[in-house]
């Protein structure tokens, strides 16, 4: 049997009522809100003694108490700070920064695999290997970097040239 129009079910006024108060809500104080504020977008470079950093990672620790910390891997020397989300950026303020970037020194691994005829280095191995940092161990705390960004209300790019 067809459905005519005139035998739809109208919606109650109060179903009407409550889908404009959602509505209305939802304009306001804008749905999808995580409470952590609005991030603005960060992004920037890093090399060292003038050469874009290979690999790594930067931490902008806000000064105010009550802020989140943002943070992003450094590839090729580039780097988008992720606050909650991927790539979300980070609240207005005040930080200071830190970068680490190390290195595996895979050699024993290396020397392992190839002596064993094979071209696949044992994962045990590559966990354990020692690590050498590619820049000066002051840049891997807030405290001792020198490193300092204010994130305003719009995009932002920090360049850090960090030297020996």
């Amino acid at each position: 049997m067809p459905i005519n129009s005139r035998h739809r079910p109208m919606p109650s006024r109060a179903a009407r009522l409550v889908a404009s108060a959602v509505l209305l809500a939802c304009g306001v104080a804008g749905c999808g809100d995580d409470g952590f504020g609005r991030r603005y977008p960060v992004s920037g470079s890093v090399t060292f003694d003038g050469e874009p950093l290979p690999e790594g990672s930067i931490t902008f620790t806000p000064e105010d108490p009550a802020g989140r910390v943002a943070s992003g891997m450094i590839i090729d020397g580039s780097y988008r700070l992720t606050t909650v989300d991927r790539e979300d950026g980070a609240l207005p303020g005040r930080y200071k920064v830190s970068i680490t970037a190390d290195q595996a020194d895979l050699s024993e691994a290396k020397a392992v695999a190839e002596a064993g005829g094979g071209a696949a280095m044992r994962e045990d191995l590559v966990g354990k290997a020692p690590r050498t940092s590619l820049i000066p161990p002051r840049y891997n705390l807030s405290a001792t970097s020198g490193l300092e960004a204010q994130v305003e209300e719009r995009n932002n790019s920090f360049d850090f040239a960090l030297v020996e």
